[in-house]
């Protein structure tokens, strides 16, 4: 019987330590997951920080840019209406020739 029972004991053993070798690569695994989690978390975080100053900084170029248009486009419209008051005369003509060349344009 103790023949039949060290074959039985091997197995059990041999079994014990396969299970133990599984619970430890289990987990090894888990730890190198949660490692890897918490670099992407960390590296996505760095991510979202440089984003954010990239839309800070082409936020303030846009609102420079649209700043400038406004104050251009004012400049503009006052030279014309300074334009328009010390030459009446030209400015209808000019008007009417403008109106003349696009309705001859949108006409076809």
């Amino acid at each position: 019987m103790d023949e039949q029972q060290d074959p039985k004991d091997a197995a059990n053993s041999a079994k014990d330590h396969v299970q133990g070798a599984a619970d430890d690569f289990k987990a090894a695994a888990s730890a190198k997951a949660e490692e890897i989690r918490r670099a992407a978390e960390q590296r996505a975080e760095e991510l979202r920080h440089a984003a954010e100053d990239k839309a800070r900084e082409f936020r303030g170029a846009a609102e420079t840019a649209w700043s400038d248009a406004q104050s251009k486009a004012k400049t503009w419209q006052a030279e014309s209406e300074t334009y328009v008051r010390e030459n009446p005369t030209k400015a209808i003509f000019i008007a009417l020739g403008l109106g003349f060349l696009l309705g001859l344009m949108f006409r076809k």
